[in-house]
């Protein structure tokens, strides 16, 4: 008995115009698209940012100090990330710089921590964060305002934040310190299973830089008389 494989796809369909296949690519992951364009078969598994990392990481460097900046944020009890970033806006390249990484401490010890790295720099917030807190029943974006920080709220469309990150990625405009080492060990493991779905652990830098990245129209440059923030020991951007 004979066998064959029939391998075909939205470009193999005589009835789909250029446009129909333009519309319906619009917000389809990266790692389905060859799957809908060209037939070719895929699980979903493996890397969402595809990307070598000699291609995206960089020797930390002085700052700027009239490129405009942004954090993402990733708050939690198990763990609340942030991630900070600055964009050159003459090439479009976003660089991330520094990063905020700890669990089991409450609004007012990340805070603090926040601040150091410039109480001006504006933040991009998981709308979760408008929960209630399981303390004393204030959301924990208001708890965070009460700190002094800076917020709005994220965009949360994964699959279009996602795109927006590879696609900066991919193109050169998003480069990494070389000393973010917890962003770089989320970036090594973020993945998704074998039914497309993104593996929903120890992606809480990958889920702020996602944050950070769909709200870059936050980003603001140093307002004029402000003091130089304090830095976390070790930050490269001591100084900057």
């Amino acid at each position: 008995m004979s066998r064959y494989v029939v391998q075909a796809g939205w470009q193999d369909a005589p009835h789909l115009s250029q446009q129909d296949i333009d519309d319906m690519s619009q917000g389809i992951s990266p790692h389905q698209l060859d799957a809908r364009m060209k037939g070719i078969p895929t699980l979903g598994a493996g890397a969402i940012y595809p990307v070598p990392e000699d291609d995206i990481v960089c020797d930390p460097f002085q700052i700027p100090t009239w490129w405009a900046r942004v954090y993402g944020l990733d708050v939690g009890w198990k763990k609340t990330a942030g991630i900070w970033g600055a964009i050159d806006r003459d090439t479009d390249v976003l660089y991330l710089y520094s990063e905020h990484y700890r669990g089991q401490a409450e609004a007012a010890v990340h805070a603090k921590a926040i601040k150091m790295r410039g109480a001006w720099i504006p933040g991009v917030i998981d709308t979760a964060a408008r929960g209630r807190s399981q303390v004393d029943g204030k959301s924990l974006f208001n708890l965070y305002e009460d700190e002094g920080l800076l917020l709005n709220n994220a965009n949360k469309a994964v699959e279009a934040g996602l795109m927006e990150v590879l696609e900066r990625l991919s193109s050169g405009r998003l480069k990494v310190f070389s000393t973010l080492q917890h962003w770089l060990g989320e970036f090594r493991l973020y993945r998704r299973d074998e039914k497309g779905r993104i593996v929903k652990e120890n992606d809480h830098l990958m889920d702020a830089t996602r944050y950070l990245v769909m709200g870059l129209h936050h980003a603001t440059m140093r307002p004029m008389g402000t003091t130089q923030q304090i830095t976390m020991p070790g930050d490269p951007t001591a100084g900057y």
